[in-house]
């Protein structure tokens, strides 16, 4: 559960994205948040609870500006031409870029915490995060492992699913770095030890066209390697909480 901070000087901040909302949630005080996105109460928001009884608000120069924010906060949400219209207003912006490392998340962690005041938060933040990795501590020893979207997707190295996977001692098995497509001729002659869905909680699986998913050489994989279906609340923005996947994973490992 959240802890509650006085609110006096606390800068007055809106988010502009999901995944912004996630760090305005956990590092402001509730009562200096003016404004979070329409999709902060939605399924797949982590800190869904907390955003409740928040102003949601549309990302637009005109709804920012009512709010009469201090600081902005993005992942994602907004254009070039919003962000330098609210600098040019004396708006602090401050991004929580694309994350392909934990590191990339204490950073953000830190930057954001700053930016609100709120320092002593984010460094928490940071030591839950790294607990939760310290405990994962390569439990599955380098076995190869599937990342797999209901889309076909995969992630590789250079990516913060595949780091969460090595936090937990699991081998990505997509061969290039990055997100790309499944690739089934591999997976047939090479099939990885573990497969690791994502997002499969907000798909309805009873519709059978998704992608790859439709060739039973892939289904087939999925049915008897499965050890974790990872919800998108966990996985879907670049947080902290991700290194709850990597714990829930080395969980699974065997004995």
């Amino acid at each position: 559960m959240l802890a509650a901070w006085p609110v006096a000087a606390a800068p007055r901040v809106f988010s502009l994205d999901q995944c912004a909302d996630q760090y305005v949630l956990a590092l402001s005080p509730r009562e200096a948040i003016v404004g979070l996105s329409t999709r902060a109460d939605d399924a797949d928001s982590r800190l869904r609870e907390q955003a409740r009884g928040l102003p949601l608000r549309r990302t637009t120069l005109e709804s920012v500006l009512a709010a009469r924010p201090d600081v902005v906060v993005r992942h994602w949400g907004g254009d070039e031409k919003l962000l330098a219209a609210l600098r040019r207003r004396g708006i602090a912006v401050v991004e929580a870029p694309e994350a392909t490392s934990f590191d990339d998340v204490r950073l953000s962690l830190r930057e954001i915490g700053a930016a609100l005041g709120q320092p002593a938060r984010a460094e928490a933040l940071v030591r839950e995060m790294d607990d939760r990795l310290a405990r994962a501590g390569g439990a599955w020893g380098g076995a190869r492992a599937l990342y797999l979207t209901p889309g076909g997707a995969t992630a590789g190295k250079g990516t913060l699913i595949g780091a969460m996977l090595e936090a937990a001692g699991l081998k990505p098995a997509a061969s290039r770095p990055g997100y790309s497509t499944v690739s089934l001729e591999a997976l047939v002659m090479r099939p990885p030890a573990a497969v690791v869905l994502g997002f499969f909680d907000t798909f309805m699986l009873a519709n059978a066209n998704w992608g790859p998913g439709r060739h039973q050489a892939l289904r087939r994989t999925v049915k008897d390697r499965t050890i974790a279906s990872l919800p998108g609340e966990v996985i879907g923005c670049p947080g902290w909480f991700v290194a709850e996947a990597a714990e829930t994973l080395a969980a699974r490992a065997p004995k």
